[in-house]
């Protein structure tokens, strides 16, 4: 191995041993407390709830909780400056330190309106009479 090879080898290996990454998380909070919260359909835990994201894009942010509307929310986690290229290279494994990018979300749940039953029963009431004078579909 010449020289130059040898100066190389022993700089990737100090910048392999040196460099930092970029910790991407998100902290979910909801109005009221206590919601179970989906990330793209999968389950994460109730509010408040930090989880871990590896891209930044578009993300559906679904909210359940007993006695309020389940809501999904689009959410799009833009990158930041130190996430575009070239500068990517050097933050994600040049800069020796550790970058944390934690976006915090909140999100406001409605409580679900009790609709009163003889309402219920009326509008139930009206779609029987409907179906009944639309009659049997012809051949």
């Amino acid at each position: 191995m010449n020289g130059r090879a040898r100066v190389w080898l022993v700089v990737a290996m100090c910048v392999g041993g040196l460099s930092g990454c970029v910790e991407r998380r998100y902290v979910v909070e909801s109005d009221p407390p206590g919601a179970l919260v989906l990330v793209n359909g999968q389950p994460i835990g109730t509010t408040p709830v930090d989880g871990y994201f590896q891209w930044y894009g578009k993300y559906d942010f679904t909210l359940i909780k007993d006695g309020y509307e389940t809501k999904t929310f689009n959410q799009k986690l833009v990158a930041p400056w130190f996430q575009y290229p070239p500068i990517d290279f050097v933050s994600e494994n040049i800069y020796p330190g550790k970058i944390e990018d934690v976006r915090r979300l909140r999100f406001c749940l409605t409580p679900l309106v009790q609709v009163p039953t003889s309402d219920l029963l009326q509008q139930a009431e009206q779609l029987r009479n409907q179906g009944r004078s639309i009659g049997p579909e012809q051949p």
